[in-house]
């Protein structure tokens, strides 16, 4: 029997500019990463997601960033691991209250951008993050790239950790995702996209940008809800999952 959790990231909408189909792809999915105000969000925005993922009883995590509006967190910074994790724990401690107020609980906490891609590679700065995390709470689950530095470090000091897969991110052969800025770093054909998924999913391998196919085990694989055909891919991924005989379920209940 496969499982696999389906997460995306979700309220990165900002004052009077939206982002994303929040409310359209959330009935679809079983985890919120739910954006905390420093690459995209605000307060209202932030409560507004909990509440969506309570009415659909959907886990949410928190998704910290670097504090880049302009830049949607997707800038490298040069920060201390020292910084990082104040950072986490402040964006954390923000969702953690908006939360608590409906009831909910923090499920888990999947770091955004410039930041999940430096830690995946540097083994101070992911340390830094996980060491964060479970000082908040050791229950919490950090969602990480699979084979990264992340999912290392959790192991290093015994917090729960999940592997993530990217429905629609080419790979390269070291396992990291192909930097945005190169040419078919976007998987933007729908069904190569799913049939990835689910060779991720049963053979617990991709093929990367090179060619040459690579292993990844996922607990957890990431849509993208910002997309013009958003509602529509999550809509048919959910749909061939479950016609494979993959059960979408919750974080926690994947990795046991």
């Amino acid at each position: 029997m496969y499982a696999v959790d389906l997460n995306c990231d979700l309220g990165e909408s900002y004052g009077n500019y939206i982002c994303g189909m929040d409310e359209e792809v959330i009935p679809y999915i079983s985890s919120a990463n739910i954006a905390c105000g420093f690459h995209a969000s605000d307060p209202m925005v932030m409560g507004k997601t909990v509440a969506l993922a309570k009415k659909q009883n959907v886990c949410v995590g928190a998704h910290p960033g670097y504090p880049d509006l302009v830049g949607f967190g997707r800038r490298n910074m040069a920060v201390s691991p020292e910084e990082v994790k104040a950072m986490v724990q402040y964006q954390m401690g923000a969702l953690m209250a908006l939360c608590k107020a409906q009831g909910m609980r923090l499920a888990h906490v999947k770091p955004h951008g410039a930041m999940y891609n430096m830690a995946a590679k540097d083994e101070k700065l992911a340390l830094a993050i996980c060491q964060g995390i479970k000082e908040v709470d050791p229950e919490l689950i950090l969602l990480g790239l699979s084979g990264s530095e992340m999912l290392k470090a959790a192991e290093k000091i015994g917090l729960k950790a999940a592997r993530e897969v990217f429905a629609d991110r080419a790979y390269e052969e070291d396992g990291s995702l192909v930097a945005r800025s190169k040419e078919g770093a976007m998987i933007t054909d729908e069904e190569e996209a799913i049939r990835r998924v689910i060779m991720m999913v049963k053979e617990g391998k991709v093929t990367a940008i090179t060619g040459k196919e690579i292993a990844v085990t996922p607990h957890s694989v990431c849509i993208h809800g910002d997309g013009p055909k958003a509602l529509a891919f999550v809509q048919k991924i959910r749909k061939t999952l479950e016609a494979e005989g993959i059960t979408i379920a919750p974080l926690k209940e994947v990795i046991g």
